[in-house]
């Protein structure tokens, strides 16, 4: 890549919510680039839950329909203890739409919408200065020399963001409990209709939800081990600790165990998650430079949120920047991109609290560990 100091918006990351948040630009006739460091566009996980209010952004990015076509809609719920076989029915994304669509359908989807040479791929960010007491643009280096010197900066960078330092939020904590993902193929017919079941034994936990009439998505939650680390490098090892960990489940529940696809298994030993409070003690930008995303808003899976959020922030931030960068007397774009970031924080910051904070109580229900950290803190910033 060429030295430039041409990018008026930088988007640092390129999953899902960088992806969107470049679309939802685009739509809006504001150019943007995507960095992603890997050499080619990856999907973490098999599948995303997508909720009601993922929908809405997609229709709003224009491609709601061409994804419904992937994936078949989920019309009922079913809680299962397995103990005693007791069912519940389980309200499904709050009786509004919800689908469960491939990460790859997804990101291939947004990448396909995108003008061409939007993504550039092996682009690693090294370091980003920014100023944010004057009008100074702010500065990326790129690990091949490369400098940009954009109006904004948009970190779409994950859990584990390197953008989230320079905002100033705190690094995201981690849960004791581990999530196992996967995907099963059925030649015939699978036996689970429309309906997303919730079996629930001793702690372990597994949900499915049919993908489409042949293809199943589940995942299971259990407390984590001090092997996971080891087994999560092996798909063969995960298979085998998924199978030791439902026994006593329904047969059927083994059996789709037992024959998953192998390449779609994946187990997080670590499910991150921002701290509630710290959206609401930290500001979501510094200068021009703002987060979006899991970078912003870290949730564990237990509300099925995470995705649906990313791209919520998407439509906002574009919204918000696309009525802002119009500003007259202001021909840095300066002054049009803070007024954007803090339209954007305003809007979001309350939104992406009650996620959190209603992601992080379901969480604690299953891991008390999670609230001993989260109340020790607390003692420590009274006592500052």
């Amino acid at each position: 890549m060429e030295k430039s100091e041409e990018e008026k918006i930088v988007i640092v990351g390129g999953g899902i919510c960088g992806l969107a948040t470049a679309l939802a630009l685009h739509r809006k006739g504001l150019e943007s680039i995507v960095l992603e460091k890997s050499e080619k566009l990856r999907a973490t996980g098999a599948c995303i839950i997508m909720q009601p209010n993922g929908w809405r952004a997609l229709h709003q990015l224009g491609i709601a329909s061409k994804l419904r076509q992937t994936a078949l809609p989920i019309q009922s719920g079913h809680y299962i203890t397995v103990k005693d076989g007791k069912h519940t029915d389980l309200l499904v994304g709050n009786g509004g739409e919800c689908r469960c669509l491939r990460r790859s359908d997804l990101m291939k989807t947004l990448a396909e919408e995108l003008p061409p040479n939007t993504v550039r791929l092996g682009c690693k960010v090294v370091s980003i200065k920014v100023d944010a007491n004057t009008s100074a643009y702010s500065i990326l280096h790129l690990h091949d020399g490369t400098m940009l010197m954009p109006r904004v900066i948009i970190g779409c960078d994950g859990v584990n963001s390197v953008v989230a330092s320079i905002v100033g939020l705190n690094s995201s904590r981690h849960f004791s409990t581990c999530a196992i993902r996967g995907v099963t193929h059925y030649q015939t017919l699978h036996p689970f209709g429309t309906a997303f079941y919730l079996f629930d034994k001793d702690g372990v936990r597994l949900g499915l939800l049919p993908i489409n009439h042949n293809d199943v998505y589940w995942f299971l939650t259990r407390k984590l081990t001090s092997t996971d680390s080891m087994v999560s490098k092996d798909q063969k090892l995960i298979k085998e600790s998924t199978v030791e960990a439902i026994k006593g489940f329904p047969n059927h529940i083994t059996e789709m165990i037992n024959n998953s696809d192998v390449d779609s298994l994946h187990l997080t030993d670590q499910m991150r998650y921002r701290a509630p409070w710290d959206l609401l003690r930290t500001k979501f930008c510094k200068g021009t430079v703002t987060l979006a995303g899991d970078a912003l808003h870290a949730m564990a899976p237990f509300l099925a949120q995470g995705g649906s959020a990313s791209l919520e922030d998407a439509v906002v931030l574009a919204r918000c920047l696309s009525q802002n960068m119009g500003i007259a007397l202001d021909p840095t774009g300066m002054k049009a991109a803070r007024a954007a970031l803090d339209q954007y924080a305003k809007e979001r910051k309350m939104r992406v609290f009650w996620l959190s904070l209603e992601t992080f109580v379901v969480g604690t229900m299953h891991d008390t560990s999670a609230l001993l950290v989260e109340l020790r803190s607390w003692i420590i910033l009274i006592d500052q």
